[in-house]
């Protein structure tokens, strides 16, 4: 599968979005103030966003949940229908465009979106170029037991189970070989 640019780009944004969400009540949000937002924003070198409020942060979190959602979905028919819904609510609006010294690439928000519009439009048509090639099955979560991270799976034979954040792998592999061990020795 051809992964351009741009989708990369939105890809690990709407990773790092979905991974912004409290995994327990008690965690903290990655999203906890507009602070915080402005830096997601920064840091994923986002383009065409204005001052950001309040208003920007809920609308944000709200657009997280709805992403979360769609790599939760049972199936592709299902997430279908949410990135649809995602896509459809934030107005897109394709335009070519070659800023910030990248070559020309779409972006699917309209000139002056709100920073959820933004992220709903370019983040969604990203998850919904994997639904029309038949791989939404490479969004997936963590499977270790302790982490449910989100992530989307680019190995070429699709075998990725563990986010790369926490070495998650590592962690499992390494308690599964010491109850080996402890089993063996007795």
């Amino acid at each position: 599968m051809l992964i351009t640019h741009d989708t990369r780009c939105a890809l690990d944004t709407v990773v790092d979005l979905v991974n912004t969400a409290p995994e327990e009540d008690a965690a903290p949000d990655g999203l906890s103030d507009v602070t915080a937002l402005e830096e997601f924003v920064r840091s994923h070198r986002m383009s065409d966003v204005g001052v950001l409020s309040e208003f920007d942060l809920s609308a944000v979190r709200r657009i997280r949940a709805r992403f979360a959602g769609i790599f939760a979905a049972p199936d592709s028919r299902t997430a279908a229908g949410m990135i649809n819904e995602l896509v459809a609510a934030a107005g897109t609006t394709p335009r070519l465009t070659d800023h910030d010294g990248y070559d020309w690439h779409v972006h699917y928000f309209a000139p002056g979106a709100s920073v959820a519009d933004h992220l709903a439009a370019d983040c969604g048509m990203a998850l919904a170029f994997f639904v029309v090639a038949g791989e939404r099955e490479r969004l997936r979560r963590c499977e270790a037991p302790d982490c449910r991270r989100a992530f989307v799976d680019l190995s070429r034979n699709r075998s990725r189970r563990y986010c790369d954040s926490r070495t998650c792998g590592n962690r499992l592999h390494v308690a599964a070989y010491r109850a080996r061990r402890k089993e063996a020795a007795g």
